[in-house]
């Protein structure tokens, strides 16, 4: 079953173009996986403008195969002096609403 994972984060001010480098690294690679389905980063345009990844996995091992990726934890590790707290991270799963 799909697995839809939405992360907000805070970065840290004057530190946005740092985040975005990394990012920019991590989305590449991660599109590239096998079961991702989509893998990408927005901005809210008010309030507190974080930065939102939008991500789609196809099931909740590809979700842990992302996790464990060596890109992954190295975007982690570039962005962890860059944000202001950890991440706001929602998942869930797809709901069947055809009859």
């Amino acid at each position: 079953m799909p697995v839809k994972v939405i992360a907000f984060v805070s970065v840290r001010p004057g530190h946005d173009e740092e985040f975005l480098a990394a990012a920019r690294t991590c989305l590449a690679a991660s599109r590239a996986e096998a079961g991702v389905l989509r893998y990408d980063l927005w901005r809210e345009g008010e309030g507190k403008r974080r930065f939102v990844f939008d991500e789609l996995y196809v099931d909740d091992a590809a979700v842990r195969a992302h996790m464990a990726s060596a890109h992954f934890e190295a975007f982690g590790s570039a962005a962890r002096d860059l944000t202001l707290d950890r991440p706001s991270i929602t998942v869930a799963q797809a709901v069947e609403v055809a009859g």
